[in-house]
C-alpha cells in the first residue's frame, strides 16, 4: 500500500512538475515557432523585395531599351526623312538651274529671232528696191532694143515680119539640132542600160533552161515494101485510094517514086490518123474499102486518146493546173503540129519554161508566166473546118476568152508576135521566150527561097526612109546595116 501510495504521490508530484514543463516547452515551441515565422516572413520579405528590385530594374531596363530603339528608329526615320529632303531640294535646284538655262536659251532664240526677222525685214525692203530699180532698169532696156531693132530693120530692109520669121526659122533649126542631139542621148543611154539588163536576164534564164537543140518532126511520107502493094493501096480504078481519102479526108499522092506513098494535109492530126492508119492497111494486107473504114475509126481512136494523154502529161511536165479539157486536148493536137520543121507543143513547152524563168527574175509571177508561154501558140492547134478567120494570135485569143482564161494570157497568145502594142508585162516575156525558142541553132529550117525574100524585104523597109542610098542585110537578117546620104541625114536626123 505504501509503495502504491508513494507510486501515486510520485506520479501527483510528477505531474505537477510535468505542467510547468509543458508550460516551459509549449512557450518555447511557440518561441522557436514565433522566430521561425518571423525568419521566414523577413526571409519572404526579403525575397520579394528583392523580386520587386529585379522587376524594377528590368522594366527600367526594358524602358531604357525601348526609349533607345525609339530613339534609334526616330534617328533613322530623320536621316531618311534629311536624306530624301536633301534629294528633293537637290532635284529642285537642278530644276531651277534647267529652267532658268532654257528660260536663258528662249531668251537668245527670242533674241535671235528678232535680229532676223530685223534682218529679213532689211532685206525685203532692199528686194522692193531693187526690183523697183529693176523695173526702171527693164523699162530701160526694152526701150533700148525697141529702138535697136527699128534702127536694124531700118538698115537691113526687113518688116518686124520678116524678121520675126527669120528669127523662129532659126531658133527652130537651133532647137531641132538640140533636140535631135538629146534623143539620141537619151536613146543611146536607155538602150545601152535596157540591153545590158535584157541580156543579163536572158543568159541568165537561158542557161538555167536546158533543152535539146532538136525537136523530132511529123512526117507524112509512108514507106511501101513493094510495088505490088502500092497496087492494092490503089486497089481496082483506084477505089481503095478514094475510099481511103473519103475516110480520112487527106489526099494521098502516089507518083512514080518507088517505094513511098505520101499523106497531104493541112490538118496535121488528120495527116496523123491517115498515116498510121495507112501503116497498119499496109502490115496487114488486107486493103478494102469495108477494112479502110474500121482502121481508120480505130486509128481516130488511138490518136484522139494519145492526144488526151499527151496534154494532161504536158501540164504536168510544165506545172500549170486548173485548165480546161478542152484547152488541154487542144494542146495534145500541137504535138503533130510543126512549125519550120520545129514541133509546136515542144516549142510550147520551151517558151513555158523560159517565160517562168523571166519572170521570176524580174520578181514576177512564175506560173502566170507559165501558163501565158504555154497556151501563146493554142491557135495553131484549132481544125482548120471551123470557118476560123485570122491568123493563128486572133484566133488563140478568141478560144481562150470562151474559156475564161486571164487577160495576161489572152494578150499573150494574141500579141506574142508584136502585131499590136501589148499593155502587159507577160505578153514581152512571152515574145522573148518565143524568139529565144525559134532562133537557137536548129530549133527550125528555112527554105532558101523564104530566106532570100525575108532578107530583100528587110532591105526594103530600111531603103524606105528618106535620105538612104542602100541596106545590106547580114547575119540571117539579125543585123541591117544601113548607107545614107551625108547631105541629107546627119547624125541627129539619123538617130530621130
Amino acid at each position: 500500500m505504501l509503495v502504491m501510495e508513494l507510486l501515486a504521490a510520485g506520479e501527483a508530484w510528477g505531474l505537477l512538475w510535468a505542467i510547468p514543463a509543458v508550460v516551459v516547452g509549449a512557450g518555447a515551441g511557440f518561441g522557436v515557432y514565433w522566430m521561425l515565422s518571423t525568419q521566414k516572413r523577413q526571409a519572404a520579405q526579403a525575397q520579394a523585395s528583392r523580386l520587386v528590385a529585379e522587376a524594377s530594374q528590368q522594366a527600367e531596363a526594358t524602358r531604357r531599351s525601348a526609349e533607345l530603339e525609339a530613339k534609334s528608329e526616330w534617328y533613322k526615320q530623320k536621316e531618311i526623312f534629311d536624306k530624301e529632303t536633301a534629294e528633293q531640294r537637290t532635284e529642285l535646284r537642278e530644276m531651277e538651274k534647267r529652267m532658268s538655262k532654257r528660260e536663258d536659251n528662249l531668251e537668245r532664240k527670242l533674241e535671235t529671232l528678232n535680229t532676223k526677222e530685223r534682218s529679213l525685214d532689211a532685206r525685203q525692203q532692199k528686194l522692193v528696191d531693187r526690183e523697183h530699180v529693176m523695173g526702171i532698169k527693164e523699162k530701160q532696156v526694152d526701150e533700148t532694143l525697141l529702138k535697136e531693132q527699128q534702127e536694124l530693120l531700118k538698115l537691113a530692109g526687113l518688116s518686124m515680119e520678116d524678121a520675126k520669121q527669120l528669127l523662129l526659122n532659126k531658133l527652130e533649126h537651133e532647137v531641132e539640132h538640140e533636140a535631135s542631139a538629146l534623143i539620141r542621148r537619151i536613146i543611146e543611154n536607155a538602150k545601152e542600160d535596157a540591153e545590158r539588163q535584157a541580156r543579163m536576164i536572158l543568159a541568165t534564164s537561158i542557161q538555167r533552161y536546158a533543152s535539146g537543140h532538136t525537136s523530132d518532126s511529123t512526117v507524112s511520107a509512108i514507106a511501101i515494101p513493094s510495088d505490088e502493094m502500092k497496087g492494092r493501096v490503089i486497089g481496082r480504078e483506084g477505089r481503095n485510094i478514094r475510099a481511103f481519102e473519103k475516110a480520112t479526108g487527106v489526099d494521098v499522092i502516089v507518083d512514080d517514086t518507088p517505094g513511098v506513098v505520101v499523106v497531104s494535109c493541112f490538118d496535121s492530126v488528120r495527116r496523123e490518123v491517115a498515116r498510121r492508119s495507112m501503116d497498119k492497111l499496109i502490115q496487114d494486107g488486107r486493103i478494102h474499102p469495108t477494112r479502110i473504114e474500121e482502121v481508120v475509126a480505130e486509128m481516130q481512136k488511138d490518136v484522139d486518146k494519145q492526144i488526151n494523154e499527151v496534154g494532161k502529161q504536158t501540164v504536168l511536165d510544165v506545172g500549170v493546173h486548173n485548165v480546161q479539157p478542152k484547152i488541154v486536148a487542144m494542146l495534145g493536137r500541137l504535138h503533130f503540129r510543126t512549125s519550120y520543121g520545129q514541133n509546136v507543143l515542144m516549142h510550147s513547152v520551151e517558151v513555158s519554161n523560159l517565160a517562168g524563168l523571166l519572170a521570176g527574175e524580174l520578181g514576177l509571177d512564175e506560173q502566170l508566166a507559165r501558163r501565158c508561154g504555154l497556151l501563146h501558140d493554142i491557135g495553131k492547134a484549132l481544125p482548120h473546118d471551123q470557118g476560123i478567120e485570122g491568123g493563128h494570135p486572133a484566133a488563140g485569143a478568141d478560144f481562150l476568152r470562151r474559156f475564161n482564161e486571164a487577160p495576161e494570157v489572152i494578150d499573150a497568145a494574141k500579141n506574142h508576135h508584136l502585131d499590136e502594142v501589148p499593155q502587159i508585162i507577160y505578153t514581152y516575156l512571152v515574145a522573148a521566150a518565143d524568139a529565144v525558142s525559134a532562133s537557137r541553132p536548129g530549133a527550125r529550117r528555112e527554105t532558101l527561097e523564104r530566106y532570100i525574100r525575108r532578107l530583100e524585104k528587110l532591105e526594103e523597109v530600111a531603103c524606105a526612109f528618106p535620105g538612104i542610098e542602100q541596106a545590106f542585110a547580114i547575119q540571117a537578117g539579125r543585123e541591117v546595116r544601113v548607107i545614107a546620104d551625108a547631105e541629107k541625114v546627119d547624125d541627129g536626123s539619123a538617130h530621130k
